[in-house]
């Protein structure tokens, strides 16, 4: 492309872009991605979570202030919103809130998704079969 174009400066060059890749289906495609994606402690790493989410919502609002986009990703972080919110006092910047992220899921057990373990029983249930029952004396008829 550059061999097309030449040489110009990075204002042409993003105008381009956005003229190239800025269209409804690509719009709708991010927001259905940044909606999508909820943060899940086992799966997903704080640090590169975050500047996913980020870097989709400036992309989708590039007017957007970081203390709106990071109220925003917090929202998409479930249970840890209200223990990330408690611990970083406003205004912070991205790196205290992903520091608070790392630290929560790394001191306390918020966030995590626990399954059950089927416990094995102890107990063994009791089987019954004919041939276990206790056999009952025959009854005779002694009027007969």
């Amino acid at each position: 492309m550059r061999q097309d174009h030449g040489k110009h400066d990075w204002s042409w060059w993003k105008s381009e872009v956005i003229t190239k890749w800025a269209n409804n289906s690509w719009r709708f495609k991010m927001e259905n991605s940044f909606e999508s994606a909820i943060f899940n402690s086992e799966k997903d790493k704080p640090l590169t979570w975050f500047f996913n989410q980020k870097d989709r919502l400036s992309a989708l609002h590039p007017d957007i202030s970081d203390t709106m986009i990071n109220m925003k990703i917090l929202r998409k972080c479930g249970e840890l919103e209200h223990a990330i919110k408690c611990r970083c006092v406003e205004p912070c910047s991205t790196e205290d809130y992903i520091n608070a992220i790392e630290d929560i899921i790394t001191r306390t057990k918020i966030g995590n998704n626990w399954t059950k373990i089927p416990m094995e029983s102890k107990m063994v249930p009791k089987i019954y079969r004919k041939d276990r029952r206790p056999e009952r004396p025959v009854l005779k008829c002694n009027k007969c």
